[in-house]
């Protein structure tokens, strides 16, 4: 068994000016933490994994393909893999846990 501090991986993620954070790798799912700040450009490119955002904080506008929504703190999103996504319009800044299934780069695809 794991147990993780958000709060303590935020405060790492903040001290080293961190995106993206990966604090969970096994062979089935890896999870990590992504940031963006007001007004940030999401530089995001299709996984090879399937993908559950969680927003823990902020407000954005979620684009998925041609569909966009607003999400906030509280939101879950699911992407298939090898979907065109990504979050825009970030008006507060976003905190996000997000969930890869298998484990990021684990296809190798």
């Amino acid at each position: 068994m794991q147990i993780f501090d958000l709060a303590e991986i935020e405060a790492q993620c903040v001290h080293g000016d961190q995106r993206w954070r990966e604090f969970l790798r096994a062979l089935s799912l890896s999870v990590g933490v992504y940031r963006l700040k007001t007004g940030q450009l999401d530089p995001q490119r299709p996984h090879s994994e399937d993908e559950v955002y969680y927003v823990v904080r902020g407000k954005a506008t979620f684009q998925c393909g041609d569909q966009k929504r607003p999400v906030a703190e509280g939101s879950v999103i699911f992407v298939e893999r090898s979907v065109e996504h990504r979050f825009c319009d970030i008006h507060e800044d976003l905190t996000v846990l997000v969930f890869f299934a298998p484990a990021e780069g684990s296809l190798g695809i």
